[in-house]
Formats: structure tokens, sequence, C-alpha cells
């Protein structure tokens, strides 16, 4: 991977870690399906009036209004109401294994044993950092395994699909997710105009971070990145998310900074040297894709 690339992660992740808590406070003045809803209406009108989709390209943004949209993010918001946000975050790395297993199994990547010995090394500090706070019930801890299992097949959905920029994406599955939100909210939660004309800075920042830094900026990136990289290179950066999102609570939300997040900090940073280390010295020729599927043609 170019070091281009691998700073353009590091991005990512300190911005979707940087997500994590502000739901988390916003989640005090908004409703979580309320709140998804906000940021997708957001999204799509940012972008829906400035792009267009084919119907070839139709049947993706669909399945992606689905399977990130309501699976990912609904499931993510809702869980994150009775978690910490540390412990969200966590659960949430359990999309990695996900999305390399179904690599393996639908596009045929060879898992190498690098990459396994890393990937294994930094999800097994995800599990010593999960020790730590405290579990959520089973009701969203199963929303949030959800998620994670959202997430892996959305980077599936988009590496398998046809070509979207990576914007366009991001606006119209917003705009078919708002319905698919917006009817759960209407049936599971009450005083959702209440909510919206009390909530101060933490609900309103919220749904702009979230839409703005998050679904337009950061999965924008990812997008792209997926499209360079194969999964199983790409998706274990992730993993450093949690371990930012530990150091944030710390400093935002007075969590602790208990041993076991420092060694479990430790683990995820080793593992994901082992995956990468050797690739960032060898940077492919410009305009190769390094060991992913190539772009398709417009």
């Amino acid at each position: 991977m170019p070091l281009r690339d691998f700073y353009l992660v590091l991005v990512v992740i300190l911005v979707w870690a940087f997500n994590n808590i502000m739901i988390k406070l916003g989640l005090d003045e908004m409703p979580p399906l309320l709140l998804t809803t906000l940021r997708f209406v957001l999204v799509a009108a940012l972008i829906v009036p400035f792009t267009r989709i084919t119907r070839v390209q139709l049947p993706l943004v669909l399945k992606l209004a689905a399977s990130f949209g309501l699976m990912h993010f609904g499931f993510l918001f809702i869980g994150l109401n009775y978690a910490e946000a540390g412990t969200g975050a966590l659960l949430v790395q359990l999309g990695t294994p996900f999305a390399t297993i179904l690599a393996a199994i639908f596009l045929k990547e060879r898992l190498r044993l690098k990459p396994v010995l890393g990937m294994l090394v930094s999800f097994s500090g995800v599990v010593v950092l999960a020790g730590g706070p405290t579990l959520p019930g089973p009701l969203a801890l199963t929303l949030l395994l959800l998620s994670a299992l959202g997430w892996a097949i959305t980077n599936l959905l988009v590496k398998t699909g046809p070509e979207i920029a990576p914007l366009t994406m991001a606006g119209w599955l917003s705009m078919f997710a708002i319905p698919l939100v917006g009817m759960g909210s209407l049936i599971f939660e009450q005083h959702q105009w209440m909510a919206m004309t009390q909530a101060g800075w933490r609900g309103w920042g919220a749904v702009i971070y979230s839409a703005v830094m998050s679904s337009i900026l950061a999965y924008g990136l990812w997008n792209t990145l997926l499209r360079r990289h194969s999964v199983a290179r790409l998706i274990p950066l992730s993993l450093l998310t949690p371990v930012v999102v530990v150091l944030l609570g710390v400093l935002m939300l007075d969590e602790s900074m208990a041993l076991n997040k420092l060694i479990g900090g430790a683990l995820v940073v080793g593992g994901i040297a082992i995956i990468n280390i050797r690739r960032l010295k060898r940077a492919p020729v410009r305009g190769a894709p390094a060991g992913g599927i190539a772009p398709r043609q417009k």
C-alpha cells in the first residue's frame, strides 16, 4: 500500500473514532433512530441534488441502503444508546473478521499466513480491550454485532458492485435509507419533534459531524480505497479505530485508562504492523491497484 493511501486510512480512522464520541453525546438529546434519520436527511440534501445514478447502479444503492443505512448505522446508534462508546467501537470491529471471511468465500481472495497472523494478533488486542468496559445487555450486544455484520456486507457489496463515485453513493444510499430508518423511528420512538426543538449543540453537532465528516468525507475516502486494495489487506487497518476511541473516551468522557486498554492497544497496532509495514516499503507502480480488483471502466 502506498504511503499516501496509508495516511488516508489514518484520516478515516480518526474521523470514525471521533464519530463514536459525537454519537454518544448526541444520544443524550435525541433518540437513536431519529438521530440516524436526520443524519441521512442531511447527507442526501447535500449530495443528491448534484448527482445522478444509473439503472445499473440502482440495485447496488438499494442494497447499501439496507446493509449500511439500516443495518450498520441504525443498529449502531441504538446499540450505543445502551453501551459505552468504547464498547460499541470494539464490538463493531468484529466486522473485520466478518468481512475477511466473506471476501474469502465470495471474492475468492486468498488468505496468506502473514495477513492471517497479523489479523489474529490485532483481533486479540480487541478482545483484551473488550475486557475493560461493561458489556451491554443481550439486545444491545445483538444489535452491535448485527451492525458489524452490516458493515462487512457493505464492504463486499462495494467491492463487487458497479462503480459509483463515492459521494454519489453516500448521497443516494442515504436518500433510500431515510424511509427505512425513519419508519423505525415513528414506530419505536416518541416525542421526535420535541427532541429536535430542544436539542442543543450535542444533538445537532452529532447530526452534522456524523453526516459531513463520517458519511461524506470518511466513507467517501474508504470506498475509494476499497477500489484500490483487497478487502483482506485494507480491512484490518480499521482495527485502529477502537484504540483511538478508547483514548478519546479517556480525554472526553472521563473513562479510565486501564492496563488492559494499554496492552490491547499495543496488540492491535502490532498486528497491523505485521500486515502492512512490508507493503508500505513495496509501493505498487502508480495506476496499478495494489492487490485489489481493478476499478471498472465507466
